[in-house]
């Protein structure tokens, strides 16, 4: 069978008519390896060598993390988002493929049915936060209502409004039950966002990633960026504060991302000098990461 494109190149066609010239000149004159974002703190990707070396110690404190959780009767839900191709399948799955599956889970929603859209907004996430001893990720969450829902009309003014009223005390519910809650946003710079969707349009083995959601979001950046930023300036509080992570590096941000979860416990057998504090450059507050009025880093 010939090799075809999907959505007829879709995606191709935008980088060859439509990306804006700084964007498709930084990914026509770059290696492999290169930062395309020149706003990222590090210039080459992480090796290898280091990355699996650190990647196979910060497992072993995961397993260690999940024995507490398991043991202690904890619980822990982690919240996934971020732009297209920000990264949030892969990080998800190096925070979960060593543990055990009867006590850690994915939870990526479909499109609403017909009676979930007829019921309160949050209602189809409540069944599937975590039980004791488990770690729940949220593969996108409640957070389709604050950037996916309002940029491409799947709800209306008044619908993102009381999301936004509702949001700081619904999860201000779940922190006070006892749930802990880490909400996490991946950032990529624009021409490393293209260029990734560019190789999942290639690759056939990739190619189940792309939506028409995802090729129609190519020519929506500012819509996003207005959204994002409305997010954090709306959903960024005490009780449950988001944590920007930079992911131009795949290797550099998954790491980060496990630290991070590390970090928000004082489990049994914790090897403090392996996960020390959060990377600035890379984790922060938004406000710490640059977001300001166009929702960009």
């Amino acid at each position: 069978m010939p090799f075809t494109k999907p959505f007829d190149g879709a995606i191709s066609k935008f980088y060859a008519d439509e990306a804006p010239k700084a964007v498709r000149e930084a990914i026509e004159r770059a290696d492999k390896n290169d930062m395309l974002n020149p706003a990222f703190p590090y210039r080459e990707r992480l090796s290898r060598k280091k990355y699996e070396r650190d990647y196979a110690a910060l497992q072993i404190e995961l397993a260690k993390l999940q024995s507490w959780l398991r043991d202690s009767g904890e619980r822990l839900a982690v919240v996934f988002e971020g732009r297209d191709a920000a990264g949030k399948g892969g990080s998800i799955k190096r925070l979960t493929e060593n543990l055990n599956p009867r006590a850690a889970h994915v939870v990526a929603l479909q499109k609403p049915t017909e009676a979930e859209q007829g019921q309160w907004y949050f209602q189809r996430y409540i069944a599937h936060m975590p039980t004791k001893g488990e770690i729940i990720a949220f593969d996108r969450s409640w957070y389709n209502r604050a950037v996916v829902e309002p940029v491409f009309g799947f709800c209306t003014e008044a619908q993102r409004d009381a999301f936004y009223e509702q949001v700081p005390e619904f999860e201000d519910l779940i922190v006070k039950d006892g749930i802990r809650l880490v909400k996490i946003w991946l950032t990529v710079g624009r021409a490393e966002q293209l260029r990734r969707i560019l190789a999942r349009e290639s690759d056939p083995l990739k190619q189940w990633k792309l939506s028409s959601i995802d090729v129609k979001g190519l020519s929506l950046w500012e819509e996003y960026s207005a959204a994002i930023s409305m997010m954090f300036a709306r959903s960024h509080h005490n009780v449950a504060p988001w944590h920007v992570v930079r992911s131009d590096d795949k290797r550099r941000a998954r790491l980060a991302i496990i630290r991070l979860v590390l970090s928000q416990f004082d489990y049994a057998g914790k090897d403090e000098s392996l996960i020390g504090a959060p990377d600035p450059a890379l984790v922060g507050a938004p406000e710490d990461m640059g977001f300001e009025g166009d929702g960009t880093a």
